[in-house]
């Protein structure tokens, strides 16, 4: 079954400027998915209804980023069988640690993987989201090892440069 592997979801459209990392990072791997604003509060049916269906349509993670409260990942996790990740963001005047222990304590039953607060936790839930993808699909788990090794030639070329700053003591 073709189509989006991936649904992203964020409790508002101000999210998507950090949510928008989880989408590079998937579309950096040619991993294709979809992304709507749902807020778990104020539209508590359609969030159902998109959690509910969405193993139907192919999906195989739900990546879902909320602040303050930060119920959407959790919401999304009654409402499926699927991976749920979430992304806590700094949206509130606690700047993210209200949505990180809001998406971490999540009670018995009800998991959540949570990443880290804002972009770099949005980006490493894709990637996340495309490591699980891979365990089923061996081109993007080809994509996925090609992307670690990128990753790693880079840092080695980093020290490389810096060793040659420094000289023979190093």
């Amino acid at each position: 079954m073709s189509g989006p592997k991936v649904l992203i979801l964020m409790g508002s459209d101000s999210d998507w400027e950090v949510m928008s990392e989880a989408r590079k990072a998937l579309d950096e791997l040619g991993i294709e998915s979809e992304v709507h604003v749902s807020s778990a509060h104020r539209t508590p049916e359609r969030t159902g209804r998109l959690a509910r269906e969405a193993a139907g349509r192919g999906i195989q993670v739900l990546v879902c980023g909320a602040g303050a409260a930060a119920h959407l990942a959790g919401v999304c996790a009654a409402e499926t069988e699927l991976p749920v990740l979430g992304v806590p963001l700094a949206s509130s005047d606690l700047k993210g640690l209200d949505a990180l222990l809001a998406t971490a304590q999540m009670p018995a039953g009800v998991p959540v993987g949570t990443l880290a607060i804002g972009k770099a936790g949005a980006r490493n839930a894709g990637l996340l989201a495309a490591r699980i993808v891979a365990r089923g699909d061996p081109k993007v788990a080809e994509k996925v090892r090609a992307q670690r090794k990128r990753m790693a030639e880079e840092v080695e070329a980093k020290d490389a440069a810096l060793q040659g700053k420094l000289g023979p003591k190093g």
